[in-house]
């Protein structure tokens, strides 16, 4: 990084701060001195601010930009599959045809979890949320592998690292499982990663010739790809916060799906639908798209928060999309209706001057449901593919110096006063 400086005029007292810049990016400006002089940066959100220092993902939210280790996500959705992302995202590299096949290996002889974890299912109400039990599970791992806990142990972060890769599709496909009422199937190893989730999803014991379709297993391994990791966004600041604590890594892949629940967060593509079922019918399409004009309503799946320009996620997703339905021979009206919605958001002027283009949620969805997903579950999706991207940014947290995350805040309330007795008040 080269080294610059800016100059922070207060009063009558000027401090020089020092710039740094990264490989790509904006520069930053380091701060820290600013404490010194009895001051603090203002910052709602943190959507100016550089919390740490990262080699894993890189996004440019004006020009539609994001790579994993320098790689394209386009490239990578398209030619790589899941567990090649995967080994990317820890290691920093792609891995070769031993190391791939070594890897995939490895994670296939982590996939079963303790039988004893039946019990914690049975704690919960059979209509509870899957992320309720998410949660309660992920975080409840540590109570089985407390012998490599160790943060400092780097051999501990790794099998850990493994563990929950390998084994958060079979605890999300228990989720399913148990809120339907229907037995627990166990791992294939001799199946992908995502064809054995699926696997685990919609077989059952009284059926032992089921055959997860390709083109879906295809669909699937893509969402996660399209989903592994997306810099320092809530769920993964969530993660490196509780990291900085010290806490074991269950606990902190815990806090990140908790944080991935919200709505604004991980429930977009749930928002998506929701949205579909509230407009109806095709023929209500162009009335709603006039409400979003005059911000009557709210249009979900469209444009991004981070992405100013076009989600690169989305060409692939809708790929995939379109793949997925003509595979089911799928007719469904909701779909229908979004490829409407859709078609007046690439065409009418008002959404492509605001570049209200349609974002990885919109279609994530669509492919969700068609492939026969509840909606409850599209969170839990997220939260699997997304393990590996917290889990990276955890390993690479505690491979260097770190410090307990401490935001400070604007106080704006009462200042001292004195207690009043009861009777008085």
């Amino acid at each position: 990084m080269t080294a610059k400086n800016a100059t922070l005029t207060i009063g009558d007292e000027t401090l020089s701060l020092p710039v740094t810049s990264g490989t790509l990016g904006p520069d930053v400006i380091d701060v820290k001195d600013v404490l010194a002089k009895g001051y603090f940066t203002y910052d709602p959100g943190f959507m100016a601010t550089s919390a740490c220092e990262s080699k894993i993902t890189f996004i440019d939210g004006d020009q539609g930009i994001l790579l994993h280790r320098g790689y394209p996500i386009g490239q990578l959705a398209e030619q790589a599959e899941y567990l090649e992302v995967c080994y990317l995202l820890l290691n920093g590299e792609l891995p070769n045809a031993e190391q791939k096949a070594e890897f995939a290996k490895l994670i296939n002889s982590h996939t079963m979890v303790n039988d004893q974890l039946r019990k914690f299912f049975e704690g919960f109400r059979r209509d509870a949320h899957p992320m309720a039990i998410m949660c309660g599970v992920v975080g409840a791992l540590s109570a089985f592998y407390h012998d490599n806990l160790d943060v400092n142990d780097s051999k501990h972060r790794e099998i850990t690292a493994i563990r929950l890769i390998a084994k958060i599709p079979t605890i999300a496909a228990m989720s399913y499982k148990y809120t339907v009422g229907q037995p627990f199937v166990y791992p294939r190893n001799d199946l992908g990663y995502a064809e054995n989730f699926l696997h685990m999803m919609f077989s059952v014991p009284a059926d032992p010739n089921y055959k997860v379709n390709p083109v879906l297993a295809k669909a699937m391994d893509r969402i996660f790809t399209l989903h592994a990791d997306h810099e320092q966004n809530a769920s993964t600041s969530t993660v490196r916060l509780a990291g900085s604590t010290g806490a074991n890594p269950y606990a902190c892949i815990s806090a990140g799906i908790a944080a991935l629940w919200g709505p604004a967060h991980g429930g977009a593509n749930e928002a998506v639908l929701k949205m579909l079922d509230e407009i109806g019918t095709v023929e209500n399409v162009a009335g709603f798209m006039e409400k979003v004009k005059t911000k009557e309503v709210k249009l979900m799946g469209f444009g991004h928060r981070v992405y100013k320009n076009f989600d690169p996620r989305a060409k692939v997703m809708k790929q995939t999309c379109d793949e997925v339905l003509a595979a089911l021979g799928i007719n469904d009206p909701q779909l229908a209706l979004a490829m409407e919605l859709e078609r007046i958001a690439l065409s009418d002027p008002y959404f492509v001057e605001r570049k209200l283009y349609p974002n990885v949620d919109f279609y994530s969805g669509i492919i969700l449901k068609a492939i026969g997903i509840p909606t409850a579950m599209f969170t839990v999706i997220f939260a699997l593919a997304r393990t590996v991207g917290w889990i990276s940014h955890w390993l690479e947290m505690h491979s260097a110096s770190y410090k307990i995350g401490r935001p400070r805040q604007l106080y704006t309330g009462y200042t001292q006063r004195d207690f009043v007795p009861v009777d008085k008040r």
